[in-house]
C-alpha cells in the first residue's frame, strides 16, 4: 500500500499458528479422521482390519504441511515485498521509537503482535514434572502410551481425541465441564462421542498435585484417586505475550490479561496498536487476528475511523463432532432483554447427514425482533464448513429469510442452513390466516 514498513521477529516467522497451533493441530486432527473412518467402515458394509498408525510417519505429515506453508509467511517473501524484516527481539526505547538488536527503529506507527504462550495452572508439583504444552506436543516422534490431559477447552478436547483416535489412552481432567464456554446442549453429543471412544473423563474434579511419572491426583470420593501415564499434556488456556516489550517506556497500559484496546485496535499510546493474542478480552483465535489488522491498516493508513465487531467473531472446535457458532447464544440474548425465538433443526433431518451415516448433532439460530438473526450454533460433522453464510447474515444483521431463501444443491449438509431458518417461517407459512388468503385468493380464478 506504499507504506515504510519494519516487521520485528526474534523468533521463527510464521508464529504460533503456524509451528504449534491451527496448521500442525489440524494436520494432527486430519491423520486421526482417518484413522477413525478406517475403524467406523463396517457401518458402510466394508470390512477391514484396525488402522496401524506410524506415529513417526504422522509428525512427518505435520511438519510436510508446515514446511508447504512456510513460504507464505517467509522473510524472502517479505523482503520480496518490500518489507524491511529485522531478526531479533524488539523493545521500546520510548512512546515513538524501538530497540531490536543493534537496530533502533524510530516510527510513525507502531502495532504489537507478540501473540501468547501456554499458561500453567497452579498445581502442587507441576515445577517438579515434565510436562508438554501446546507448543511443544507436535515434536513427539512416539506416540505416548496413556496421555493425561490437564485442561479440557477446546485445544484439549481436540488433542485428547486425536491422540485417542491415533492409539494412545487418554484421561481428561478439568475443574469444571469439558467446553465450559460453549452451549451444553451443544457439547452433550461431544461428551458422549468422547466416552465411546474410550476417554476418560474427569469433569468438575480439582487436581490436588502432579507427581513424575507422571501422574495427576485428583480429589475424589472419599479422598484421593491417583491417575498414572505416561505424558502429561498441559492445555490450561494461554496468557499473552508482552513480557520484556518496554510497554512502560511506550507508555502503553497493560496487565495479566493483555493490553487494552479502544475499538479501533489502539492502546493506551495513540501511536501504538495491538491485535492478537495481546489484546485483552480479544478472541484468541487467528481470523480474529486478522481481522483487527484489517481494522489497523485502515485507520493507521487511510485514516478511516473503522471500529472492531469483536462480539461476531465466529469460532469452531474442531473435534469429532465439531462445534461451533457465532454471535450471542440464547441464554446471552434473554441476559441482555432480546426477545427470541430459537429454531432447533437435527441433522437427522439432512439427507446428506444420512446418506454419510453421520446424523448426530444439530444447528440452533438464535431469532430475534422482525426475523433478525442473532447467533447460531451447531455441533456435527464438518459444521465448519457451514459457517460461511451464517456469519454473514449475522455480521450483516440480516433476517431469517435471507437463509431461508438461499438456492443451494441437493443433497448437502448445508441445506439445514436453509431449513433452520426456513422453519422460523413455518407458522406463518402455514397458519390459519394463510390458508383464508390463499382460499380468498382460490375465489378469483
Amino acid at each position: 500500500m506504499g507504506a515504510r514498513t519494519v516487521l520485528i521477529e526474534a523468533d521463527r516467522m510464521g508464529g504460533d499458528c503456524l509451528h504449534t497451533g491451527c496448521v500442525p493441530s489440524k494436520s494432527l486432527i486430519a491423520a486421526a479422521a482417518v484413522a477413525g473412518t478406517i475403524r467406523e467402515a463396517g457401518r458402510f458394509g466394508i470390512r477391514t482390519t484396525a488402522p496401524e498408525v506410524d506415529f513417526a510417519a504422522v509428525g512427518r505429515h505435520l511438519h510436510e504441511v508446515i514446511a508447504a506453508i512456510a513460504p507464505h509467511d517467509s522473510e524472502a517473501r517479505f523482503e520480496g515485498l518490500g518489507v524491511t524484516v529485522i531478526r531479533a527481539r524488539g523493545r521500546f526505547l520510548a512512546t515513538d521509537r524501538v530497540g531490536a538488536g543493534e537496530r533502533e527503529v524510530r516510527a510513525r506507527r507502531f502495532v504489537i503482535a507478540t501473540g501468547s504462550r501456554p499458561a500453567v495452572p497452579p498445581v502442587t508439583g507441576l515445577e517438579k514434572v515434565d510436562f508438554l504444552t501446546s507448543d511443544t506436543i507436535f515434536e513427539l516422534t512416539e506416540r505416548p502410551g496413556h496421555l493425561l490431559v490437564l485442561g479440557a477447552g477446546p485445544v484439549g478436547c481436540e488433542l485428547a481425541q486425536a491422540f485417542r483416535r491415533l492409539g494412545a489412552e487418554v484421561s481428561l481432567f478439568d475443574l469444571g465441564p469439558i467446553l465450559p464456554g460453549e452451549d451444553p446442549e451443544l457439547v452433550a453429543p461431544l461428551r458422549e462421542r468422547l466416552l465411546a471412544e474410550r476417554i476418560a473423563l474427569f469433569e468438575r474434579v480439582r487436581v490436588l498435585r502432579a507427581e513424575p511419572g507422571p501422574a495427576l491426583v485428583v480429589a475424589a470420593e472419599g479422598g484421593e484417586r491417583r491417575v498414572p501415564g505416561t505424558h502429561l499434556l498441559v492445555a490450561a488456556g494461554r496468557r499473552p505475550a508482552i513480557e520484556d516489550l518496554g510497554l512502560e517506556e511506550a507508555g502503553v497500559r497493560h496487565g495479566p490479561e493483555g493490553i487494552p484496546v479502544d475499538r479501533r485496535m489502539r492502546t493506551s499510546n495513540r501511536r501504538v496498536y495491538a491485535i492478537g493474542d495481546v489484546v485483552a478480552g480479544a478472541p484468541r483465535f487467528t481470523h480474529a487476528a486478522a481481522y483487527e489488522a484489517g481494522i489497523v491498516l485502515r485507520n493507521a493508513l487511510l485514516r478511516l475511523p473503522v471500529r472492531a465487531g469483536l462480539g461476531l467473531v465466529p469460532r469452531v472446535v474442531y473435534t469429532e463432532p465439531q462445534i461451533a457458532g457465532i454471535g450471542l447464544t440464547e441464554t446471552e440474548a434473554e441476559a441482555r432483554g432480546e426477545r427470541c425465538e430459537v429454531i432447533r433443526v437435527p441433522f437427522t433431518e439432512n439427507d446428506r447427514a444420512r446418506t454419510e451415516r453421520a446424523e448426530e448433532g444439530l444447528i440452533k439460530l438464535v431469532i430475534g425482533r422482525r426475523g433478525r438473526i442473532l447467533g447460531a450454533g451447531l455441533v456435527g460433522s464438518r459444521v465448519d464448513d457451514l459457517m460461511a453464510p451464517i456469519a454473514m447474515a449475522v455480521q450483516q444483521g440480516a433476517r431469517a429469510s435471507a437463509l431461508a431463501g438461499l438456492l443451494l444443491p441437493y443433497p448437502t449438509r448445508s441445506e439445514i442452513v436453509k431449513r433452520a431458518a426456513g422453519r422460523y417461517y413455518e407458522p406463518l407459512l402455514f397458519g390459519r390466516g394463510m390458508r383464508r388468503l390463499v382460499r380468498f385468493l382460490s375465489w378469483l380464478g
